[in-house]
C-alpha cells in the first residue's frame, strides 16, 4: 500500500534514539523528508547518516529541550530547511521515578512542555499543509497501574486529554491530532534494553505479563505511527491508539 507520505515533511523532536529514531527511519523509507533533534549531536548525525541513502531532504541539530526557546527555534529552522511541515511529533521524555516536586518538574520540563511548545510553533506551518498531522505520545502507564505513584504516569494521562482537546480545536484548520499509547517497546538504544541488563528481574516480570511473550519493537510502533500520520488515514483524528502487544487488559472503549 502506498501511504502517500512521499514528499511530505516531518519534524521530529527528540528523535535521535529509541522510538523517535525508528519513526525517522520508517518515514524516510516512505519518502518523507525528515528533521530530527536530540541532546547529542553525535546521535543526531548518526540518524541522519542512517537515512541518507533514502535521498530525502534532512535536517538535524542538538539542543536542550528543557530551555523554553529551543524547540520553537528548531521547528522554525526545520520548516525552512524542509520547505514546510506536514507532520509533527515530539518524543522527548524523562522519568525520575519518584513522587516529588523534582519528579513532577522533570516530566513537565522534558516531556510535556517541549511537546506543547513544538506544537504551537508548528501550527502555522501545519495550517498550510493539505495533509497536516500531529501525534502526541502517551504510555500504558497512564491507563493501568505501573510502578506505583508516578508523576510520569499521571502526566502521560494528561497528554491523552490534551491531544483529544487539540484535535477538536484544530479540526477546522484541517490539522489532525492523534495520541499513541505504547506499552513496553524494545529498541536497541531505548530504556527497555537498559532495563534488560540492569534490572533483569523487573524486565522478566514485565515480559511475563505480555500475552504474546514479547515486547513491541520500535519498528512495529513506527509503522503504526506512519500509517496514522499518512494521508491514507485522513479521517482519523482525536483517537487514542494503544499499541502494547496485549500488555494492558482493559476493554478499550
Amino acid at each position: 500500500m502506498d501511504l502517500g507520505l512521499n514528499g511530505l515533511r516531518a519534524i521530529l523532536v527528540g528523535a535521535n534514539g529509541g522510538i523517535g529514531r525508528a519513526v525517522a527511519h520508517v518515514l524516510a523509507a516512505e519518502g518523507c523528508n525528515v528533521a530530527v533533534c536530540g541532546r547529542s549531536q553525535d546521535k543526531v548525525d548518526k540518524v541522519l547518516a542512517e537515512i541518507a541513502d533514502t535521498s530525502v531532504t534532512t535536517y538535524g541539530e542538538a539542543l536542550d529541550v528543557t530551555q523554553a526557546d529551543t524547540v520553537p527555534a528548531f521547528v522554525e529552522k526545520a520548516a525552512e530547511a524542509l520547505g514546510g511541515c506536514d507532520i509533527f511529533i515530539s518524543f522527548t521524555s524523562a522519568n525520575k521515578g519518584e513522587d516529588s516536586d523534582e519528579g513532577w518538574d522533570a516530566v513537565m520540563q522534558a516531556d510535556v512542555l517541549p511537546m506543547r511548545r513544538g506544537i504551537a510553533a508548528a501550527r502555522p506551518h501545519l495550517a498550510k499543509s493539505a495533509n497536516a498531522s500531529i501525534v502526541c505520545l502517551s504510555s500504558t502507564g497512564a491507563v493501568e497501574e505501573f510502578m506505583g505513584v508516578q508523576p510520569y504516569n499521571a502526566l502521560k494521562a494528561a497528554v491523552m486529554n490534551y491531544a483529544s482537546s487539540l484535535a477538536q480545536a484544530l479540526a477546522a484548520e484541517n490539522i489532525r491530532v492523534n495520541c499513541f499509547t505504547p506499552g513496553p517497546v524494545m529498541t536497541d538504544d531505548g530504556p527497555w534494553k537498559y532495563i534488560q541488563g540492569a534490572m533483569p528481574d523487573f524486565y522478566n516480570a514485565t515480559l511475563e505479563k505480555m500475552p504474546s511473550g514479547r515486547f513491541t519493537t520500535g519498528e512495529e510502533l513506527a509503522k503504526a505511527i506512519a500509517f496514522v500520520v499518512s494521508p491514507t488515514c485522513k479521517a482519523m483524528t482525536g483517537a487514542n491508539i494503544v499499541v502494547d502487544n496485549g500488555y494492558t487488559k482493559r476493554t478499550q472503549f
